[in-house]
């Protein structure tokens, strides 16, 4: 594959942001977490984060989803402010959302952990079915015949009937991807999602991931996989003490990198 990252038509500059992240800022208790970070990521665009362990990374992909609230700053998907109402009230304070429109928001955004997370009494097919029935009240022959779909999508046609324990890590982590997506999420995030595999399940992992870039699917990974980040990223971004350092094309940021701290970064991981 080339670095010219031809594998999709570039994004629209016009299009309203599918994330916009203004300011953002997260402590626990006296620890500083996030500290101003800005992104934006436009519909289609793959953004991969890399950084050391313990720069933010984790935290700013869960502040996306709600999974965790910002102390400070905002996060738009596609416009739309997450967690407050789209006006402050009259005395300047934004009022909160209820727990029910932020799982709205969430239900719109796909996520995939490090860990597979998936039901162990229930088989992939039946992992892949849950949410769209129980959640968008799907009926099931239908929530079938998509989550078949998905599997087969991520190339486990043939294991839609063997439980978790049945699978290797790297199928788990794909029936995990295929879970997400049959919620039709507008986004999706990886938190580090091959860095539970033995070394030789990661690229069966990163294949889906490639072809989910491939069909314009925006997304933003976290990820140590140097190689996936210059060949699929439109943007990388390097992450350090809670700062975004620098963010950019991957030629310029992984083969031109401007600061030291990200020098002697890719120095360690290269």
């Amino acid at each position: 594959m080339s670095h010219e990252n031809t594998h999709r038509a570039a994004p629209a500059e016009e299009a309203v942001p599918a994330i916009q992240i203004e300011g953002l800022h997260k402590s626990f208790g006296d620890v500083h977490v996030l500290t101003g970070c800005d992104l934006t990521v436009r519909p289609g665009e793959v953004a991969v984060l890399v950084g050391p362990s313990g720069s933010g990374k984790s935290t700013l992909l869960r502040c996306i989803n709600q999974l965790e609230e910002a102390s400070a700053g905002r996060v738009r998907i596609e416009g739309v402010t997450q967690g407050y109402a789209e006006q402050p009230l009259a005395d300047g304070r934004w009022q909160k959302l209820s727990a029910k429109q932020i799982a709205a928001q969430r239900a719109r955004i796909g996520m995939v952990f490090q860990r597979f997370q998936l039901f162990p009494h229930m088989t992939a097919l039946h992992n892949v079915m849950e949410a769209p029935v129980h959640v968008l009240g799907m009926e099931k022959a239908q929530a079938e015949s998509e989550a078949r779909e998905l599997l087969a999508r991520v190339g486990l046609a043939e294991r839609a009937d063997h439980y978790p324990s049945e699978l290797s890590g790297g199928q788990q982590q794909r029936v995990a991807i295929a879970r997400a997506l049959a919620m039709k999420p507008e986004l999706m995030l990886f938190d580090e999602p091959t860095s539970a595999l033995d070394p030789e399940l990661v690229a069966e992992v990163l294949a889906v991931l490639q072809d989910l870039a491939a069909d314009g699917m925006t997304m933003v990974v976290v990820t140590h996989e140097m190689g996936f980040a210059r060949e699929v990223a439109d943007t990388v971004v390097f992450m350090d003490e809670g700062r975004i350092i620098e963010q950019g094309p991957p030629a310029q940021v992984i083969d031109s990198p401007r600061s030291d701290r990200l020098k002697d970064f890719l120095a360690s991981v290269l």
